[in-house]
């Protein structure tokens, strides 16, 4: 008989990309959690940050959702293993409900993942300056696609309680969905922002000196303006779903264990769990480690140096010169590294911050001047003349530490900046179809056993990622 996923679940959507998703979210999710259940919270698409805040209020580690990297069965099969042993799922959505890669399928949207889940859909709408309008919003988001389940709605951004009475009476009316909540406008509401969204949760706990206060007024605003049990009965309302085969998430033979040693801190935080969860059941032991507080590595036998924002931390980068002379001897040594992003900056020479000219700078809290890093690929980095936020399509040209010539890959990059001053003679791994890359159509810097990209790669994906870094670091460590 056929395993069923029966754990109420519910995705909570919005009508674009400032209807306040994640704030109503966490807070939800704290609430749950305060009142004993197990919330097992997920992210649709490729963001990193949303997912830090769910795993900070939930104590379980947030997965991401996406219907163009992943095919339908490794999206139901990332939210059946992380689903196991929680109480209610919780899936955000990424912008409006219908954002998408196309504009004539739902292709990489949010409601693909309703769709694929069958999950009760609640819209967020930001209902400033709108009364009436909320109804004819709703009505149209429910006629444009019935396949997605619209049971209810959250009104953000209401100014008054005259303000909440006629929208709720306006789309209760007309469309005969239950409002189920209604947010004032509040400052408490809102998250420090970034370029590429909020502040990462590792981050906001050390730059923000109320930041457990502030998570604790959204809190108590969800917990006011929201009705819980109805949100919880729409929640049990959810189809059954049948468990999928585990071709993922299975523990695979190993000779020994490898060590490989991650680099976590404020700068560098952007990782998704599957990654770090696949690597160990390929048979790697995860040894984290920060560029920016220690002042040397870990005795591991390779590093991954993920993405984030070591632009902010220049300073204690720079001031941090045992690090960075450890990471660029180990590289001089053969030692496999894979950095994606913010680790491919770190690794190159220096980053330059001085842009305050440029119109793609947004960040005022980002210092001019520039900053040695560590070099052990060749170039520079420069911050804020360029904004990439795009999947990518590629495939390597040559063998590497995560894969071998000919294997392809869908992954994405979103970046402030720009690989400069290279030398002609540069070698590159990854040759993209579509994306910006570092060069041209290329990607991937490639300096004897280091590998470092913008691309970004989900192992739900691009399935080779685990097995092949922790078999290229033991076949390493055998020579």
């Amino acid at each position: 008989m056929t395993e069923k996923l029966d754990i109420p679940r519910i995705l909570i959507a919005g009508d674009r990309s400032s209807a306040g998703k994640t704030t109503i979210s966490i807070g939800i999710m704290s609430v749950l959690r305060d009142m004993g259940y197990n919330v097992q919270p997920y992210k649709v698409g490729l963001d990193f940050i949303d997912p830090s805040y769910h795993t900070e209020v939930t104590g379980r580690f947030s997965r991401n959702l996406d219907g163009y990297l992943m095919s339908e069965d490794a999206v139901c099969e990332v939210y059946s293993h992380a689903a196991r042993g929680a109480d209610i799922a919780i899936i955000e959505g990424v912008r409006g409900l219908f954002e998408g890669l196309e504009a004539t399928s739902d292709m990489g949207s949010t409601a693909q993942i309703a769709k694929i889940l069958k999950c009760p859909v609640i819209l967020a709408i930001n209902a400033r300056s709108i009364t009436r309008s909320t109804a004819a919003l709703v009505s149209g988001y429910k006629s444009f696609d019935p396949e997605v389940n619209i049971v209810g709605v959250i009104l953000n951004n209401i100014g008054s309680l005259r303000h909440a009475q006629k929208a709720k009476t306006a789309i209760e009316t007309y469309t005969d969905t239950p409002v189920i909540g209604v947010i004032p406008r509040n400052d408490s509401m809102k998250i420090s922002m970034r370029h590429l969204g909020l502040i990462p949760a590792m981050e906001g706990r050390r730059r923000v000196a109320d930041f457990d206060a502030n998570l604790g007024r959204i809190k108590e605003i969800i917990k006011e303006g929201i009705d819980i049990d109805r949100f919880i009965s729409i929640a049990n309302s959810a189809l059954h779903l049948e468990k999928p085969q585990e071709n993922i998430f299975k523990v695979q033979p190993r000779e020994n264990t490898i060590k490989i040693g991650v680099a976590l801190d404020e700068a560098f935080n952007f990782y998704y769990r599957d990654n770090l969860e696949l690597l160990e059941l390929s048979g790697a032991e995860l040894v984290y480690f920060s560029p920016v507080k220690d002042s040397t590595l870990p005795q591991v036998d390779g590093l991954y140096i993920g993405g984030g924002y070591p632009e902010l931390f220049t300073n204690e980068l720079e001031e941090n010169a045992s690090m960075r002379e450890a990471i660029q001897q180990v590289s001089k040594d053969g030692l496999p590294i894979y950095a994606e992003c913010g680790g491919l900056m770190y690794l190159t020479r220096e980053i330059t911050t001085d842009v305050s000219g440029s119109p793609n700078h947004p960040m005022a809290e980002m210092k001019g001047g520039t900053f040695k890093m560590v070099g052990a690929i060749p170039g520079k980095t420069l911050m804020g003349h360029k904004r990439v936020v795009s999947y990518n399509i590629g495939r390597f040209t040559k063998d590497n530490v995560i894969g071998k010539a000919g294997a392809s890959f869908i992954g994405h990059e979103f970046h402030h900046s720009e690989i400069i001053d290279l030398p002609e003679d540069t070698e590159f791994a990854i040759r993209l179809d579509r994306g910006v890359g570092i060069k041209g159509e290329f990607d991937g810097i490639l300096v004897n056993n280091t590998m470092a990209a913008y691309a970004h790669l989900h192992a739900a994906s691009y399935k080779d990622f685990a097995g092949a870094f922790v078999e290229f670091c033991r076949s390493n460590e055998k020579t």
